[in-house]
């Protein structure tokens, strides 16, 4: 009863899609259905069969490893806030949510970018009571929204640095705590929500975003910012292959940038223009490979790699999975984030 359920969802997703969708459809290879839809809506909204869209991702566990689930996120915020007169309506439609997805909902109306998305995250708190703490950090702007989540965590400055050597009890047992602070640099799940955003609205803010992170390509500092400038870069050129409208929006951005995003901004473009994407694959290899080698610009010397080793070792993995180098003798040891949503998808693009 369930696949003829999700069979008769999925045919009314599109007249192209639904030619293509047999009576007695795997709900695993749905997945790839609700992708493609994803990936052409911009050029054709489909507003009403969202809620459908929708529903399948919640059936296929989509959201099982939120680190992974990005790019859905980032589109179902998209949907809401790209129609705020039917914003209600369509969040209603999704319900009933999985007790454990439901996250996704109070995330996707706090990231919707709707001028009252908070009256709307009160509305539809009362189904959703197990996700009170989460709802009320929203409100009180414990947690940012999308737009106020910063490109990277503020560094203390000099002051703040002199005054902690005078405040701080030298007898004190330090405590550490778990650093939740939310950076695009520190968070590589943030791009797949962009672009996610982007698919569903076809806005160019969340494309200037991720411009800015482009001289993290350039970067030797850490890891976080070398992956996610590097995974920036990529995906930038390798959607403007295929989205010609998105490769002018980028040239007609070159001359207004500053020079720290014109230069990678520029190879992103010769890219997509001449279609040679295996030379963006192959410098940022080249850029894991050196930070393996030499460690950070800051910091050349054993005892950093030792402590960011895990770390590179992720980064070779997240460049193979990304960037098509299956067999590139690198141990993998990563196992959440990595932008594995989008990746995979891309994937699928090529």
């Amino acid at each position: 009863m369930r696949i003829a359920a999700l069979a008769a969802i999925l045919l009314t997703l599109t007249q192209s899609v639904s030619a293509a969708v047999a009576p007695n459809i795997d709900p695993r290879a749905s997945l790839s259905v609700v992708q493609q839809w994803i990936y052409n809506y911009r050029a054709k909204p489909d507003y009403a069969h969202v809620p459908a869209a929708v529903r399948v991702l919640f059936h296929s566990q989509t959201f099982r490893e939120p680190e992974n689930a990005g790019i859905y996120l980032g589109f179902i915020a998209g949907a809401i806030g790209s129609n705020p007169a039917k914003a209600e309506q369509l969040v209603n439609s999704f319900f009933p949510v999985p007790p454990e997805d439901e996250w996704v909902i109070v995330r996707a109306i706090a990231y919707s970018g709707l001028p009252d998305w908070r009256n709307l995250l009160r509305k539809v708190e009362p189904k959703m009571p197990g996700r009170r703490v989460m709802i009320d950090a929203y409100l009180s702007a414990k947690l940012p929204t999308l737009s106020e989540i910063p490109l990277e965590e503020k560094k203390p400055g000099a002051l703040d640095k002199l005054r902690a050597v005078f405040t701080k009890n030298p007898f004190k047992k330090e405590e550490k705590k778990i650093d939740m602070t939310l950076s695009y640099a520190g968070n590589q799940d943030l791009l797949d929500t962009l672009w996610g955003y982007y698919f569903a609205t076809g806005s160019h803010l969340p494309i200037l975003r991720i411009m800015q992170m482009l001289p993290w390509s350039k970067s030797r500092d850490t890891v976080d910012k070398l992956t996610v400038g590097s995974m920036a870069r990529y995906t930038l050129a390798s959607y403007a292959v295929r989205d010609a409208e998105l490769r002018e929006f980028l040239r007609s951005e070159l001359p207004n940038q500053p020079a720290p995003i014109k230069e990678p901004l520029a190879e992103v473009i010769e890219a997509a223009d001449t279609v040679q994407l295996a030379a963006v694959r192959k410098d940022a290899l080249a850029a894991v490979e050196e930070l393996k080698t030499k460690g950070s610009d800051a910091r050349r010397n054993v005892n950093f790699w030792g402590q960011v080793g895990v770390g590179a070792v992720a980064l070779g993995c997240v460049s193979a999975a990304a960037l098509g180098a299956v067999a590139v003798g690198i141990p993998c040891v990563i196992g959440g984030s990595a932008s594995q949503g989008l990746l995979s998808f891309w994937e699928k693009q090529q």
